[in-house]
This record gives structure tokens, C-alpha cells and sequence, in this order.
């Protein structure tokens, strides 16, 4: 797929992090982008400095998604690259012991349902509302080409650590649905891939003490630090390039196999 201003591209989570590395990253090629997010004032900041498009979306209910959807065709177009960043983190423990009275609890249910229904269940949601507007494009090229999808899984997907039940299980599912999505999508020229970051320097990182951050810096191999939201834009740029990468599950993670804690 060549990037330029012909091409639509819908970012979640596009107003920090991951997703606004990409959305900037995107538009630097021309790429008419929409930010999905919940954060209006930062999203809609983030399109302006892109000239980009933004629409407050909620990954968890089918009626956000498509008015965010209806909103940013309007002005873009529909889409032909869809980038899943939008994504919560969860750490808790399956059976942990409350710091007061030492009585040993389960892990709430509703924590781990909302980890899910965002990470895993969100994703999908844009991916089924996205493939269904690709699939009445025009193909690009002789091959049939319509479009890409991008999912965020996460290294957690394989080597998730202690307290990281929900959030691996999200990220284990989107892995999971990679491969038979794009096996799904292949009679609309459809691909689907999936990156699954390590550990990557996010605005969550900016709650961290600075002591935290060089000890998980040091445990990559190499290169020895926190990956930069802007590599991440990269990988996406190559695989919305590459047409032959489809069904893909790609680690961006410095060859780090994160330990059990």
C-alpha cells in the first residue's frame, strides 16, 4: 500500500501514547487520519496539529463506534487502515491479601470483564465495523488490496508476569484471533496483523518512579532502554507498506522474555 493523501487511516487510542506515535507518524505521509479516543480535549488537539480528524469513541459500545466511524468518513473517507491501540492496563493478582486485615481475596470479576471488553472485545468491535467498510472499496492494485488492520497485542500475549491475568488474557486473545481474521478477510483483500510491543516509554510511565524505569530498561537486551512510541509507528508503516505481511504477529520488544515478576 503506498501512504499518501489518498489513503484513510482510523487510529484508536490516538490521542497518546502508541496510537498518537502512529497517528503523526501516518500523517506524515499525507494519510488522512481519524483519531478515535475518549480524550476530546487531547484528541482533538492531536488532529489539529495533524491535520487529522477526531471523534470521541467508546471501543466498548457498538453505537460510539459507529457514529465515530460515520463522523471521520465524512471528512476522510472510509478507511483503509485501521490501527487498534486503544487498551487499559490491569494488574491484580488471582488470589492476593488485603493490606489491612491480611484476608486473602480473588481477583474482582469486574476488572478483569472490563480489561477484556476494552482490550480484546473493543478491538474486535472496530475490526468487524472497519473490514465491513474496506470491503466495498475499490481494490488498490491487481492483487485485490482494500485494506489493513493493525491489532495491538502485547509481549504479555506470551510471557505475561504475576498480576497480569487479565491484561495477558486480552492481549493472548487478540494474538490469538490474528491469523483466522485475516484467513477471514482474504476473499475482500483484506490483511491483519498484529505487533506485540515490549516494554515501551507511554505517558503511564510518567507515574513511574525514575529508579523503576532504569531497572526495567536494563532488563532488555538490546538496546538496553524503554522502546520509543515512534518505533512502534514504524512497524506500522512497514506492514501497511509490505502487502505480502498478513496473518502476522510481529514482537517489538528488544528480545526481552519478560520474568515471572
Amino acid at each position: 500500500m503506498k501512504l499518501d493523501n489518498s489513503i484513510a487511516a482510523v487510529v484508536t487510542g490516538g490521542a497518546s501514547g502508541l496510537g498518537e506515535a502512529t497517528a503523526r507518524h501516518l500523517a506524515s505521509f499525507g494519510v488522512k487520519v481519524g483519531i478515535c479516543d475518549l480524550n476530546a480535549e487531547r484528541g482533538e488537539k492531536v488532529a489539529a496539529e495533524i491535520g487529522g480528524a477526531y471523534a470521541a469513541c467508546d471501543v466498548t459500545d457498538d453505537d460510539s463506534v459507529a457514529r465515530a466511524l460515520a463522523k471521520l468518513r465524512e471528512k476522510n473517507g472510509v478507511e483503509r487502515i485501521l490501527v487498534n491501540c486503544a487498551g487499559i492496563v490491569a494488574g491484580k493478582r488471582t488470589l492476593s491479601k488485603d493490606r489491612t486485615t491480611g484476608a486473602v481475596l480473588a481477583h474482582d470479576m469486574g476488572t478483569f470483564t472490563k480489561t477484556i471488553a476494552i482490550n480484546l472485545i473493543g478491538s474486535y468491535r472496530m475490526i468487524a465495523q472497519c473490514s465491513l467498510g474496506m470491503a466495498g472499496l475499490e481494490p488498490l492494485d491487481a492483487d485485490g488490496s482494500r485494506g489493513v488492520i493493525i491489532n495491538t497485542s502485547s509481549v504479555a500475549a506470551e510471557d505475561g508476569q504475576m498480576g497480569q491475568a487479565a491484561y495477558s488474557a486480552s492481549k493472548g486473545g487478540i494474538l490469538g484471533l490474528t491469523l483466522p481474521v485475516a484467513r477471514d478477510l482474504t476473499g475482500y483483500g483484506i490483511r491483519v496483523c498484529s505487533i506485540q510491543p515490549g516494554i515501551f516509554y507511554t505517558p503511564m510511565f510518567d507515574q513511574i518512579d525514575e529508579k523503576y524505569r532504569t531497572s526495567l530498561a536494563a532488563q532488555v537486551p538490546f538496546p538496553s532502554r524503554l522502546g520509543n512510541p515512534k518505533e512502534y509507528a514504524m512497524l506500522v508503516e512497514s506492514i501497511c507498506r509490505n502487502d505480502y505481511l498478513n496473518g502476522a504477529a510481529i514482537r517489538l520488544d528488544g528480545a526481552i522474555r519478560m520474568a515471572p515478576k
